[in-house]
């Protein structure tokens, strides 16, 4: 980390202690999403129609809500179908394999229940839930407080989507958004992340040593018609299932309409849009 990148991280730092620091929300449309709070449309001010009368009308435009129902019991004593979407999205987004536990940089991993709920009673839990780890990954909540606490906006909300993207070139590495995350979701390069990628992906960047990074909901990939590496991998066993949480004709709301599903940590109020059938 060079000296110009300390000076700012200083008056960074000094800035949000004083509680000062703006949201660092980027506003790419006009509609917020809506979908943790369960409503399904937002009206845009840009899309007008004329009634009978001649006079012109807003017209209620659907808001996309990107979420993810997880159902683990496809994947109930099943760990090599969990590394393999773990495989798969570290593999497409260049996540650097580093040797030793304290350094590993995660987007989606694996961890025992009461790590993933701990909110929720690990006492005389099913022997099932002992058995079996659970996927972790970034929320992208709805009121996602990693944004708020980023001096520089290096990490923001898109809110035609609801996913919470990064901007590794505006990271000053200041770790903020780190000490925000309720979900433990972000990891931080201490080391150079190039010298450490097995397979090697040209079409996604790669990040520099002192930058935050974390799942992305694979944003790179949905405008070409892909839906998330993770989902992809384990597109048969239906164990991930992705789409828009506002549309009720979606294969994930059809999910939540049909099954009791469980959030980490909702009382936060963050509101997650990952759903877990367990």
């Amino acid at each position: 980390m060079d000296k110009q990148r300390r000076k700012f991280l200083k008056i960074a730092g000094a800035t949000a202690l004083a509680g000062v620091s703006a949201p660092a929300v980027v506003k790419l449309t006009s509609s917020p999403s809506f979908a943790s709070s369960g409503q399904g449309a937002a009206a845009d001010s840009h899309s007008t129609a004329k009634d009978a009368g001649g006079a012109q009308h807003d017209v209620g435009k659907k808001s996309i809500r990107y979420g993810m129902v997880i159902d683990m019991r496809k994947v109930y004593g099943k760990p090599e179908l969990m590394q393999k979407a773990v495989d798969a999205c570290h593999t497409v987004h260049n996540v650097p394999d580093f040797d030793k536990p304290e350094n590993e940089i995660k987007w989606i991993w694996t961890m025992p229940f009461e790590n993933v709920f701990p909110e929720h009673s690990s006492y005389h839990t099913s022997k099932i839930t002992e058995d079996n780890e659970f996927f972790a990954l970034c929320n992208h909540c709805d009121n996602p407080p990693c944004v708020r606490v980023c001096p520089t906006k290096a990490t923001f909300k898109i809110e035609e989507n609801g996913i919470v993207a990064m901007d590794y070139h505006r990271c000053i590495g200041c770790r903020f958004c780190m000490m925000g995350c309720p979900y433990g979701a972000r990891s931080f390069n201490w080391f150079n992340p190039r010298d450490h990628i097995k397979v090697y992906n040209p079409d996604f960047a790669t990040r520099t040593r002192g930058v935050v990074e974390k799942c992305n909901f694979c944003a790179e990939r949905l405008p070409l018609g892909k839906e998330p590496a993770c989902v992809e991998a384990l597109k048969e066993s239906g164990a991930l299932v992705f789409g828009d949480l506002n549309d009720p004709d979606s294969e994930v709301r059809q999910l939540l309409d049909e099954n009791p599903t469980i959030q980490r940590k909702p009382a936060l109020g963050t509101k997650p849009s990952i759903f877990y059938i367990v």
